[in-house]
C-alpha cells in the first residue's frame, strides 16, 4: 500500500535545530548535547513515524556543523562480548568505524572517541590500537569511582577528575555512540567538570527522540520504544518531577528519572548552584512530538512496529541471545494494543507458502520454507525454497517479476546458470547446502542481464522494494539476511531454523 506521511520532516529540522542552539545561548556558549539512539540510518524512527527521513539526525549535523565537535563514546565491554547492532548484522565497535566513515561521508569529522569503563581488556586495546593507527584521537576512560552513590567522590579528582579532559573548540559538542550504555553522560558530567575547574560555565542537555514526551503513555509510539528496549527492560512512565514542578504531564522512561536525583545532585555539586533543571524531561530538547501531522497513521504504524519486535525477539530468544521474559515483555505491549501476529499482512501468506511448499513435497526430507512481501501497491506475493534455490530467493525473483509484468512462465536466470553455481558451490568450495541464497540469486540475475532483457528489465525494480514488508516462515540464512538487508526491506520471520544442521553459511 502506498505509504502515506504522519510525520513532517521538514518541520521538525527547524524546530530541532532552533530547540538545540536557544539552550546552547544559555550557558555561557558552551554545551555538552547527549546524543541518544540512532544518529545515523534511524531505521525504527522512519518506521513508527512515517514520512521521519533515517537520517534527519545527520541533516541536523550538518546545519550545526560549523558550531559543533563530535565525540564517539563506545562501552568498553560492548566490544570485548561483540554486541551487535541488529539492523546492520555487525558489532558495535565495527558500527563505530563505520560511524565515523558515514560522517565522514557527510563532511562531518569525528573530533575523539572514548571508550568508557575501560579496564584493559585485549579486544578493547586492539580496537583503540586500530583506531589510533588510523591517525583517530582516542581516550580511555575507567568506570567512575563512587558511582551512582558517592556524590562527593564522583565530583572529585578520583571520580570525573581522573579521565583526561577532551580539548573542543565549538560551542555545542554532540556526544553519541552506537547504542544505550555506550557511556555518553559520563562523558558529558567529566567534560562539566573540567571546564567548571577552569572557570568555565558550560552545560548539559539531552536529545533523544523517543519516548516522546508530549504524546500520552499509552500511544502506540511510546509503547513502540518499550518493545524496542525489552530487552535492556526499559519502560515508560509520567515524569513525577515534572508533574510536581510543573502541574503538566510529561513522559518519560525509568532510567532518566531513577537517574534524575542523583543527576541533579551531581550537576549542582560540579557547578555549585541550583541546577536550571527540575525533571529529567527539563534536560531534553526533543522536538519529534511536534512533527506528528497524521496520529492516526503514527499510531498504525507504530502497532506495526511491535508485531516486528515480537517476532525478532522471538527469534533472536532461539538464538539464545535474550531471555524468556523479553519475548514474553513484547508479547504483553501486543495485548495492550490489541494487535496479534496475523494483523501483519505478509505472516499468513508466507506461513501458506510453506505449508504449500510441504504437501507439495510429501515424503520428502527436509525443511520447505516460505516467505512473502507486501508491494507498495498493496499487492502480496509470495515465495518457497526448492532444491535450486531459497525461499527469500524466489521471493525476490517472483516480486520484480510482477512489477516488470513478466509473465511467470519466463525464466530470469537460466537453470544452466543456476546449475552451474550449484556445481560451484559442491564440488568446488563443499558447500552441503547447494541452493541459491538470495546473494548469489541476485549475482546471478546481474550476469543474466547480458544475454536476457527480461533480466534487466526485473533487475530495474529491485529498488522498489526498500521499505516493502517481508516475512519468512524460517530463520534467514547469513546471505539470505545480508541480501533482503541491502534491498532496504523490513524483514520478519518465524522463530525456526531454515536447518537442522547447526551451523549455516
Amino acid at each position: 500500500m502506498l505509504e502515506k506521511a504522519g510525520f513532517d520532516n521538514e518541520k521538525y529540522l527547524k524546530e530541532q535545530t532552533q530547540a538545540i542552539l536557544e539552550r546552547v545561548k544559555r550557558f555561557d556558549n558552551k554545551l555538552y548535547l547527549e546524543f541518544g539512539g540512532k544518529i545515523i540510518f534511524d531505521y525504527h524512527a522512519s518506521r513508527v513515524l512515517p514520512g521521519f527521513d533515517p537520517n534527519v539526525k545527520m541533516r541536523l549535523l550538518q546545519k550545526l556543523k560549523d558550531k559543533a565537535d563530535i565525540i564517539l563514546c563506545i562501552y568498553a565491554g560492548d566490544i570485548e562480548r561483540r554486541k551487535v547492532r541488529a539492523d546492520f548484522g555487525i558489532t558495535y565497535d565495527v558500527d563505530a568505524m563505520k560511524l565515523i566513515d558515514d560522517l565522514r561521508s557527510w563532511d562531518i569529522q569525528v573530533l575523539a572517541v572514548v571508550i568508557t569503563r575501560f579496564d584493559n581488556q585485549p579486544a578493547v586495546k586492539i580496537f583503540k590500537n586500530k583506531l589510533e593507527r588510523r591517525n583517530i584521537k582516542v581516550y580511555t576512560h575507567r568506570f567512575t569511582k563512587g558511582y551512582p552513590t558517592d556524590v562527593d567522590l564522583i565530583v572529585s579528582d578520583e571520580g570525573y577528575g581522573a579521565n583526561e579532559y577532551i580539548k573542543t573548540s565549538n560551542p555545542l559538542i554532540i556526544v553519541t555512540g552506537p547504542g544505550p550504555g555506550s557511556g555518553k553522560l559520563a562523558t558529558c558530567l567529566s567534560q562539566l567538570y573540567h571546564d567548571y575547574k577552569k572557570g568555565r560555565e558550560s552545560g548539559y542537555a539531552k536529545f533523544e527522540t523517543f519516548p516522546i514526551w508530549n504524546i500520552s503513555l499509552k500511544h502506540p509510539v511510546n509503547i513502540a520504544y518499550e518493545a524496542a528496549t525489552a530487552d535492556i527492560k526499559d519502560f515508560n512512565l509520567v515524569d513525577p518531577f515534572h508533574l510536581e514542578a510543573y502541574s503538566t504531564t510529561a513522559i518519560n522512561y525509568n532510567r532518566d528519572v531513577e537517574i534524575f536525583p542523583v543527576l541533579k545532585r551531581i550537576l549542582e555539586k560540579i557547578t555549585k548552584k541550583e541546577s536550571l533543571y527540575k525533571s529529567p524531561t527539563d534536560m531534553g530538547v526533543n522536538r519529534a512530538g511536534f512533527g506528528i501531522v497524521d496520529d492516526e497513521i503514527v499510531r498504525e504504524a507504530a502497532k506495526q512496529e511491535v508485531i516486528r519486535r515480537y517476532f525478532r525477539y522471538s527469534c533472536e530468544y532461539l538464538m539464545g541471545f535474550v531471555d524468556k521474559e523479553t519475548v514474553d515483555r513484547v508479547e504483553l505491549l501486543m495485548k495492550e494494543l490489541d494487535v496479534e501476529v496475523k494483523d501483519r499482512r505478509v505472516v499468513e501468506p508466507a506461513r501458506e507458502a510453506a505449508r504449500q511448499a510441504q504437501e507439495k513435497n510429501k515424503g520428502n526430507e527436509g525443511i520447505f520454507c516460505g516467505a512473502a512481501i507486501e508491494l507498495k501497491n498493496g499487492s502480496i506475493v509470495t515465495g518457497k525454497n526448492s532444491p535450486l534455490t531459497h525461499a527469500t530467493s524466489s521471493l525476490i525473483l517472483n516480486a520484480i517479476k510482477t512489477l516488470a509484468e513478466i509473465p511467470d512462465k519466463m525464466h530470469l536466470l537460466s537453470p544452466n546458470i543456476i546449475k552451474s553455481i550449484s556445481k560451484l558451490k559442491e564440488d568446488v568450495l563443499g558447500v552441503k547446502t547447494v541452493s541459491l541464497d538470495l546473494e548469489e540469486v541476485l549475482i546471478a540475475l546481474s550476469v543474466s542481464v547480458g544475454t536476457n532483457p527480461a533480466a534487466q528489465l526485473a533487475m530495474e525494480k529491485l529498488k522498489e522494494l526498500a521499505g516493502c514488508e517481508v516475512h519468512m516462515t524460517h530463520i534467514p540464512t547469513p546471505g539470505d539476511e545480508a541480501g533482503l538487508r541491502k534491498l532496504g526491506v523490513n524483514l520478519t520471520s518465524d522463530p525456526n531454523f531454515s536447518s537442522k544442521s547447526l551451523f549455516v553459511i
